[in-house]
């Protein structure tokens, strides 16, 4: 099996250590289990399990990024968007945790949380706009599908809140 996924590492645009590997695994995690966690009904025990689960690979899939360096051994830009997204992920966390000391609790999480969901796919158009795309069209594919996933996630969480918060 690690002959398998040596070679699979060094064969691979996308992947070029074990822990990028571990890396791409939790993404792929977080990317299946975040959509599912916004989509059925909040507060439920389904939401909690997927939701400690969510915040689990996307605490795994940070901290990962920062042991991930660019080929000239140094942090890049996306060190700090995977600070971003852990600062966006505790903010997400902590109301939950502090529902009798907060009024808006509820407010602050989901926003949080959705946007954290919303970061983790843009994320994924960057990511993988480095890996495969080359020359000039590079940054506006990547900006592009970035904006498109950003205004996207907007208008979603947006409609999901006034149904939530109808007072607001």
């Amino acid at each position: 099996m690690s002959n398998l996924m040596q070679e699979f590492i060094e064969n691979s645009r996308m992947v070029h250590s074990y822990m990028g590997l571990f890396h791409v695994a939790m993404a792929f995690a977080a990317m299946l289990v975040g959509p599912v966690v916004l989509w059925f009904p909040k507060g439920t025990e389904r939401h909690k399990y997927l939701g400690y689960a969510y915040a689990t690979f996307m605490l795994l899939l940070n901290l990962s990024a920062f042991m991930i360096y660019s080929l000239r051994g140094s942090a890049s830009v996306f060190h700090l968007f995977a600070l971003i997204s852990l600062i966006t992920l505790v903010a997400g966390i902590l109301p939950a945790f502090q529902k009798k000391k907060k009024k808006s609790w509820y407010q602050q999480h989901y926003y949080f949380m959705s946007w954290s969901v919303v970061g983790l796919y843009c994320a994924f158009w960057s990511e993988t706009g480095t890996r495969l795309l080359e020359g000039q069209h590079f940054w506006w594919v990547v900006l592009l599908a970035t904006f498109a996933t950003a205004m996207i996630g907007k208008v979603l969480i947006n409609r999901k809140a006034k149904v939530l918060f109808p007072k607001t």
